[in-house]
């Protein structure tokens, strides 16, 4: 899913295989609850027999915009394949590009790096939709309305620890720290790889290595699971996170702004095989209600609802769709 994610093509071609014909395109649960009428209506002029196939990928947030996604197409009124769960970027993406599906949620910095075969990221999070959907429509995919929710890279603080490192919010303000403050929880990919950590730091104003600046004892390496709560425990000041992860809420860090543009976007977007749209047109304009909604700080508080207090993803989205007022209970 994103930078540090990639895997070789011809692996996930091999795995996409896997899933295309080995599993015979089953998977893990079609459960959602059922809804009411809300904001979204049916379709007009929609067949009875019209059917939607939704695909996702098998992690907590493409779970949840998957059900948000089988929620939607049922309130307007399709039949719904639900093909949610799938392991693996690729298998997800040749599902759709087949026309297996007709729809799923994607990441524009996937899609530009990891599909599209491009070696570096954009930040500019409106020329990364722009770029990724003008090339993808020649492979027949229609990317939608981005989304706000971002889920790229980002650097975390504990919150209680802000006033001693003068409330920074922002990381061109790392520089002003003492280096006994600069501190660093990351895992090992990201603190070796090329546009990781010692890229960063150096175009923040600071040299990994140098004992003014950031020594090579101020940096952790850990699992990235594990850095999340090392960095609430204090063993560092600044932990290398994900942007939607539910833990940032759960452990209240604080993220700060990339105000320089290091990390690549990775904006979530409805994305949809093009000749299904062009069969139902209209449904994206019902994504196109949906994705404004969806920001950093709503999907944090989703995916903690599944990660740490043990949600069902289809339970979750049901009940933001319903507060959004997109369905109602029925």
């Amino acid at each position: 899913m994103r930078i540090g994610k990639r895997i070789k093509a011809a692996a996930l071609l091999a795995s996409a295989g896997v899933v295309l014909t080995g599993c015979g395109l089953a998977t893990a649960t079609a459960y959602v609850p059922p809804a009411g009428p809300g904001s979204i209506q049916v379709l007009p002029d929609l067949p009875d027999n019209a059917t939607m196939t939704v695909t996702s990928k098998n992690y907590t947030e493409q779970l949840i915009l998957g059900k948000i996604a089988v929620l939607a197409g049922q309130a307007a009124g399709f039949k719904i394949n639900d093909l949610t769960n799938v392991p693996g970027s690729q298998p997800a993406r040749e599902l759709l590009k087949s026309g297996q599906a007709g729809m799923m949620w994607e990441y524009t910095g996937t899609a530009w790096m990891t599909y599209l075969g491009h070696e570096d990221g954009i930040a500019d999070q409106q020329e990364m939709w722009e770029k990724v959907r003008a090339q993808d429509a020649g492979n027949g995919v229609i990317w939608g309305d981005r989304a706000p929710l971002n889920n790229t890279y980002a650097m975390a603080v504990r919150s209680e620890a802000l006033p001693k490192l003068g409330n920074i919010t922002k990381l061109s303000q790392l520089k002003d720290l003492s280096p006994k403050d600069l501190t660093f929880c990351v895992d090992a990919e990201f603190n070796s790889r090329s546009d990781g950590l010692n890229p960063m730091l150096e175009l923040y104003g600071l040299k990994r290595g140098a004992a003014d600046s950031v020594p090579d004892s101020n940096v952790g390496l850990y699992d990235t699971g594990a850095i999340y709560s090392a960095t609430d425990a204090g063993a560092c000041n600044f932990g290398e996170v994900f942007t939607t992860d539910g833990r940032i809420k759960a452990l209240d860090l604080t993220v700060l702004e990339d105000d320089l543009g290091y990390f690549p976007a990775y904006n979530v977007v409805p994305v949809f095989n093009g000749k299904f749209l062009e069969k139902y047109p209209g449904i994206d304009k019902v994504f196109a209600k949906i994705a404004p909604l969806l920001t950093d700080q709503e999907m944090q508080s989703m995916n903690l609802e599944v990660d740490v207090h043990g949600e069902e993803p289809a339970d979750v989205a049901f009940k933001w769709m319903v507060k959004e007022g997109f369905i109602s209970e029925p």
